[in-house]
């Protein structure tokens, strides 16, 4: 079996249990195929295109139906966005724009701004016969990615900042003009995507820059993922494009004939679609009747939130962009919803009174987007808290906060794990208000420590305490790291230090007792790179080993991660484990 056969079939295993009887054979079938291709040296899609010929049997016929089989696999996803945009995808593929579409428009290129909506070219591609189910199988789970990349043909590839795609269709519809190049360039976005306020400059800069051959297509169904205060203003549209045009947006053949009509016609054009969209994440039905009876320790936020404020009687301004479900606000916490306008979000505290704490409850890779107003947030508002609500690793918004924010003025970093270190931050806060706080809030379940920093936020706890005994070792983990160390060194019993702050500052009795061992191992799951580990070797010239997320993102679901990241407690056990039994074999030795 070749590499790419070996990966594939360990990647679908995980999901073999969520497979009908007839989608397993199917599977299988295209596995063994894929095993057959030796020795591949294309692309991963042109394996998948071979397979998808050589196995032609089609389980559905209607996109709409993979769909829906991709995100229960995947036990979660976009699955109602996908679903609003699939008519104008299936338009998209009529008319020649879309990647594998068997045809390739020779008037325009497509930019898939609204780049999580993937799985719908995925399901389009599927019964089209230019995709195997296998790939489909593997969505979030480290075999496809849920969202627009070169390597699944998009034109394009997104990261995480909502936007970035029609800068792209900006800049590409800018450079054939320049080139005098007349093919257009359509750009699928969202009406909650045209809050971001590169959206707004990306419009202006294309109207002034007189470039006529962009093509704004937007899904407008009212909602992010919350309703929208209110819908898409089309006379807005109207002031920067020369044509703007309605369309129902669940109907293809009225998509598909406005396009080709706009894509015609001269001038830059916009295309509203009307369409609706459901409840933003998508659950399996499982999911809904047996909820787990732990929740994610971000959803407990608003609760806590709330608590802090009847303790210090002092009024909390709370502002999100789309995220209030995320950090469970509704029912506990007043906020303003900003949309998905992240810059707007922190921008709304700069005017208030220094008496009030303010709460910015964004996404750990989101807040980057609003880099600048923090900057001006960072070094002129008091009581400034920002929330970060985390489930990546690498790109995780405790390293980002201190990396970047530190070089502009005080900063301090946490990684909170149980309520009351949730509270000593805020605490903290009261006691500096001058100083920004960035709380890196887990988006994952997990059973919080019987000790905690809340005591003194800034230095660690011992998990397990140092003993008289022949260890060479000491761990010492951050944050949510600490709950997946715990579970590793359950067994094994090395002296555990658990510290909520990035960059703690340590005091002279726990330093003391880190000086008594030979090797140090720090644990975090978040970037190691001028990180926590990095920090207590500079600081405190311990001779750290550094353990950490070096990668970059990986959008796939929590436990793919972890694996991913070698996070998982059975991978840190292994990690753990060397050091005791080396320190037992030189005991041994030196007894023998």
């Amino acid at each position: 079996m070749n590499g790419l056969a070996a990966r594939y079939g360990q990647v679908m295993a995980g999901a073999e249990g969520r497979l009908t009887d007839e989608e397993r054979a199917v599977v299988h079938r295209e596995l063994a195929e894929l095993a057959r291709l030796a020795p591949h040296t294309g692309t991963v899609l042109d394996a998948m295109r071979a397979v998808a010929a050589a196995v032609p049997e089609r389980l559905y016929q209607d996109s709409g139906q993979v769909l829906r089989r991709m995100h229960e696999i995947a036990g979660f996803g976009n699955y109602q966005s996908c679903l609003s945009s699939l008519p104008t995808v299936h338009a998209c593929f009529e008319l020649g724009l879309a990647p594998g579409a068997g045809r390739t428009s020779l008037t325009a290129e497509l930019v898939v701004g609204r780049g999580h909506i993937a799985p719908s070219f995925y399901a389009e591609q599927y019964v089209r016969g230019l995709l195997p189910f296998l790939p489909l199988t593997t969505m979030h789970r480290g075999g496809m990615t849920g969202v627009v990349h070169r390597d699944w043909g998009f034109a394009n590839t997104m990261r995480y900042s909502l936007g970035v795609g029609l800068a792209q269709a900006v800049s590409r519809a800018w450079e054939l003009s320049r080139d005098g190049d007349t093919r257009k360039v359509v750009c699928l976005a969202g009406d909650g995507e045209l809050h971001e306020g590169v959206t707004f400059e990306c419009i202006r800069f294309a109207h002034e820059a007189g470039l006529s051959n962009l093509v704004l297509v937007v899904d407008a169904n009212d909602r992010g993922i919350e309703p929208l205060l209110k819908p898409l203003n089309r006379d807005y549209l109207r002031s920067y494009f020369t044509t703007v045009v309605e369309v129902d947006g669940q109907d293809a053949d009225s998509v598909r004939t406005a396009l080709s009509q706009l894509l015609d016609a001269p001038g830059p054009a916009a295309l509203v679609c009307r369409t609706r969209k459901g409840a933003h994440s998508f659950k399996p039905d499982r999911a809904v009747a047996a909820p787990p009876t732990i929740p994610s320790f971000a959803t407990t936020t608003g609760r806590m939130l709330a608590t802090g404020q009847a303790r210090s009687g002092r009024t909390a301004r709370v502002f999100t962009a789309d995220m209030a479900n995320r950090f469970g606000l509704p029912g506990h916490m007043p906020y303003e919803n900003t949309g998905l306008a992240e810059t707007l979000s922190v921008g709304l505290t700069l005017g208030l009174s220094d008496d009030d704490l303010k709460v910015v409850a964004t996404d750990a890779m989101y807040y980057m987007d609003s880099l600048s107003m923090l900057t001006e947030a960072a070094t002129s508002v008091r009581r400034l808290m920002v929330l970060a609500g985390r489930n990546w690793a690498a790109w995780g918004g405790a390293a980002n906060a201190f990396n970047l924010l530190s070089l502009l003025i005080n900063t301090r970093v946490y990684e909170p794990i149980t309520e009351e270190e949730f509270h000593a931050c805020a605490r903290r806060l009261e006691d500096d208000p001058g100083t920004v706080h960035v709380l890196s809030m887990v988006d994952a379940r997990f059973e919080p420590p019987a000790v905690d920093c809340s005591a003194a936020v800034d230095d660690g706890v011992w998990i397990e305490r140092p003993q008289d005994s022949d260890a060479d070792t000491v761990v010492i983990s951050f944050g949510y790291a600490t709950t997946l160390v715990a579970e590793a060194n359950a067994s094994i019993g090395l002296p555990h230090l658990h510290c909520a702050a990035l960059n703690p500052v340590l005091s002279r009795p726990v330093l003391d007792a880190l000086s008594r061992y030979r090797r140090v191992v720090s644990v975090e799951y978040n970037g190691a790179h001028g990180g926590f580990g990095a920090w207590l070797r500079n600081r405190y010239l311990l001779p750290v080993t550094v353990h950490g997320v070096r990668d970059d993102i990986h959008n796939c679901v929590h436990e793919v991660q972890l694996r991913r990241h070698e996070m998982a407690p059975d991978q840190l056990r292994e990690l753990l484990l060397p050091a005791r039994a080396r320190a037992g074999e030189d005991y041994a030795a030196a007894r023998a």
